[in-house]
């Protein structure tokens, strides 16, 4: 689908130069002479360079068109995760590398969003929350500062976030997935 150059946003994934892209900087410039234009800061997924590309305002870029389904996550080896599709129970496996730190947030029968470009998968999204225990985290210490203190709190998963204060070792919390903070206690 093509679109102008003023369009591009963070986050798109652009067909350019025979590859595929994804935005990460755009900024919209207009110079004292000449036409607008707009500068982009691209990342080639499949190479995992960099480029930055200068568009005119008046030129078009071909955005790619992704194809997504939905699938429960089953487990995981060394070097892959696999996921099943609930309708079709056909499985697939994804490099550890594309899934990333959002691979310790998996657990099993997890509903993710896969994104497949040309049948190839590009983009694991998990739900915006999910909801983890935690296994160890410090003792609050009375007296101490305001509702703003966050103390250190270890998952089950190994991962490590900041919690409130009230928050104890054995707790049920939610946290958001896109920025590994918490949201509240169950």
């Amino acid at each position: 689908m093509k679109i102008n150059a003023g369009e591009i946003r963070v986050g798109m994934l652009l067909e350019h130069k025979n590859d595929l892209w994804q935005v990460l900087k755009t900024q919209h410039v207009k110079p004292g002479k000449g036409g607008a234009f707009a500068q982009v800061e691209m990342k080639n997924l499949n190479k995992n360079t960099k480029i930055n590309e200068r568009f005119r305002s008046n030129e078009t870029v071909e955005k790619a068109s992704l194809e997504e389904t939905v699938f429960n996550y089953l487990y995981k080896d060394d070097e892959k995760f696999f996921f099943m599709e609930p309708k079709t129970f056909e499985q697939i496996e994804i490099k550890k590398d594309l899934v990333g730190v959002q691979g310790k947030l998996l657990t099993e029968n997890l509903e993710v969003s896969v994104s497949f470009y040309n049948d190839k998968p590009i983009a694991v999204d998990l739900p915006n929350q999910v909801t983890c225990k935690v296994s160890t985290t410090d003792v609050a210490l009375k007296g101490q500062t305001a509702s703003s203190s966050y103390k250190p709190a270890t998952l089950n998963n190994g991962v490590n976030i900041q919690v409130p204060p009230f928050i104890e070792t054995g707790d049920e919390i939610i946290i958001d997935t896109r920025t590994l903070e918490y949201i509240k206690k169950i």
